[in-house]
């Protein structure tokens, strides 16, 4: 079936809904294999800048380090709370 026998549908708006590019079945392309492995190599990438493995661990150290810091604080004022409930409000 060529491209000009194919019916034109109108809300088709020629998206990919899901690949059926599957390896091992007749239809296969390896071209677009390729160009989605060079997609998720792009992804690699932040704005366009390659980050190293130790530069990704010093960003992910300083995300955690965040993290806990808040974590923290919402643990102090939770003790906090349970200290007041304790010796001032139910005594």
């Amino acid at each position: 079936m060529k491209n000009q026998d194919r019916k034109q549908y109108e809300d088709d708006d020629g998206r990919t809904v899901s690949n059926m590019n599957v390896d091992g079945m007749p239809w296969y392309n390896k071209h677009r294999a390729e160009k989605k492995k060079t997609e998720q190599a792009d992804k690699n990438t932040v704005d366009g800048v390659y980050l190293s493995g130790s530069e990704k661990r010093a960003m992910m150290g300083g995300v955690f380090a965040a993290a806990l810091l808040v974590a923290g604080v919402f643990a102090l004022v939770f003790f906090l709370f349970i200290l007041f409930c304790t010796k001032v409000w139910l005594s």
